[in-house]
């Protein structure tokens, strides 16, 4: 199937091809002599908040503290 890039890189995929591989929002792309492979990446939420826990540099106290505060009753 035949797609055009446009003045800005972008690239619309053939629907029957997305079709065939379901929705997805998010692609890791390589070049592979001479060709560009696209494959499908499904971004787990649960990645996305592990990181910006990792980049908070939370300590175990801090987490034991925010968990406490949420249970406590109101």
């Amino acid at each position: 199937m035949l797609a055009k890039m446009t003045s800005k890189n972008q690239l619309t995929l053939p629907k029957a091809l997305v079709l065939k591989i379901g929705a997805t929002e998010y692609f890791d792309v390589e070049a592979r002599n001479g060709q560009l492979v696209l494959t499908p990446v499904r971004i787990q939420r649960g990645d996305g908040v592990r990181a910006k826990l990792a980049e908070l540099n939370l300590s175990d106290a801090d987490i034991a503290d925010a968990v406490s505060w949420a249970r406590t009753p109101k």
